[in-house]
């Protein structure tokens, strides 16, 4: 019996080879030989690629064709997130019990110790132990100062928090230019109203125990009687606003007693002089006469109480008659800083006219409402407000002024005509009650009228 040859498969096969069925040799036909060395070619390359290709799924076709089974990619990321073993060993749990990978900082609910210092570490300095790390403020130069500090003083004239502005403050490293805080303030407010005045005076009262010493205060004032004449030109009360400034801090104790004798037969500026003997004065004044300092610039608007209002207007109002100054009462009205109360003035105005009964005043305070509406100092609102609030006392007004109506009537229509009101306040005025001219007790008379 001839046997199959063990070199290369390139090698011509020229033997018989002899199969046995059913105990019989036969000869085997020459096409199932070449069939079978085929697929044994096949099934050898099939192992040898068998650990780099087994993800692909490569089989053989009854023919002895290799067939490869179209996988879909596998994402790099799922290989990545895959935490199991991909050397085909162990059971498949994640490496490191799960505390490897990117990102994982050990198992889950592991506690780190502090790390202990390795004395004998090349890079171990012993200077290092006791150190204290903060972060570091820049001091602010003197534009920078300005940018920072004039928003801050700005918003404490609307809220009025001196806290809000301590606490600010603190947070800057002011360095050398912590002086020039009471400075600024006061220039802002010479500009300001007289309530912002009286605002900056409580600021700085307020800031000299916490953020600026007496020595700072001091420093600030001398620095604005040298400014003065620079001041002069945008504000030309400033030396006489400046000298209420001075004798308020030395009433706050904010300010030495002896800063204003330390300038006799010193000054030649006439407005650091003026300022000085305005301060003096009144200092003088609360000693001899009891004047109250501590309200020299009065309190706002909105802190005032209303009777005390009510009684500015009405002095407002009479000055007005006896000067016929429009610019005057303007100027006095805005002063007030109440334009939420100006239906008080428009009241009190046609109530004045009322209780008149001459037609000088009713041309005088027409005139006033127009120009006032005229220059937006009383709003649409507020006016109507006033007269409003006419339409509802005239029951009780008719009682002290019998031709109140009539009066009124007449006040009404020539604002409508002026263009003071519109037609819907002026139809909204009200009119006495039908009046009967003939009396059923009277045998038939006629009544006259009374005014």
């Amino acid at each position: 019996m001839d046997s199959f040859p063990s070199g290369d498969e390139d090698n011509t096969f020229t033997g018989n080879v002899d199969n046995e069925i059913n105990g019989n040799w036969i000869l085997a036909p020459t096409g199932s030989i070449h069939e079978a060395r085929l697929k044994a070619k096949v099934k050898r390359r099939l192992r040898k690629n068998s650990s780099r290709d087994s993800g692909r799924g490569d089989s053989l076709s009854d023919n002895g064709d290799v067939v490869r089974a179209v996988v879909p990619p596998t994402s790099p990321k799922g290989k990545l997130l895959n935490r199991r073993s991909r050397m085909g060993k162990g059971r498949g749990l994640p490496k490191k019990g799960g505390a490897g990978g990117k990102g994982v900082w050990g198992t889950p609910g592991q506690v780190y110790d502090e790390d202990k210092v390795d004395f004998k570490d090349p890079n171990y300095d012993a200077e290092q132990e006791n150190c204290i790390y903060e972060t570091v403020v820049l001091p602010l130069d003197e534009e920078t100062f300005e940018k920072t500090v004039t928003p801050i003083v700005q918003e404490y004239f609307e809220h009025g928090d001196a806290n809000e502005v301590a606490e600010l403050l603190a947070e800057l490293n002011l360095g050398s230019m912590r002086g020039d805080v009471p400075m600024l303030a006061v220039s802002l407010a010479l500009e300001a109203k007289a309530s912002h005045r009286e605002l900056t005076s409580r600021l700085l009262s307020e800031l000299c125990e916490c953020v600026l010493t007496a020595a700072d205060v001091e420093a600030s004032f001398h620095k604005l009687l040298k400014e003065l004449p620079d001041l002069v030109l945008d504000t030309p009360g400033a030396p006489q606003m400046l000298g209420q400034f001075i004798a308020r801090a030395v009433a706050d104790n904010i300010l030495p007693k002896s800063f204003i004798d330390g300038y006799k037969g010193r000054v030649d500026c006439e407005y650091a002089r003026a300022a000085l003997d305005r301060a003096a004065v009144l200092l003088r004044m609360s000693r001899w006469t009891g004047l109250r300092i501590d309200s020299l610039w009065g309190s706002g608007g909105g802190q005032r109480p209303v009777n005390q209002l009510i009684k500015e207007v009405n002095l407002l109002l009479k000055e007005y008659l006896l000067s016929g100054d429009t610019v005057e009462a303007e100027r006095c009205l805005r002063e007030l800083e109440v334009p939420h109360f100006h239906h008080e003035f428009v009241y009190e105005a046609v109530i004045m006219v009322l209780e008149s009964k001459g037609n000088r005043t009713l041309q005088m305070i027409l005139q006033l409402l127009k120009s006032f509406c005229a220059s937006t100092v009383i709003t649409v609102d507020q006016l109507r407000r006033g007269f409003e609030r006419v339409y509802l006392d005239m029951a009780d007004l008719s009682i002290d002024v019998p031709c109140a109506y009539s009066l009124l009537e007449q006040f009404v229509e020539q604002s409508f005509d002026a263009g003071v009101i519109n037609k819907k306040l002026r139809d909204l005025c009200p009119c006495r009650g039908r009046k009967r001219f003939i009396s059923e007790g009277d045998g038939g008379r006629l009544k006259l009228e009374s005014c």
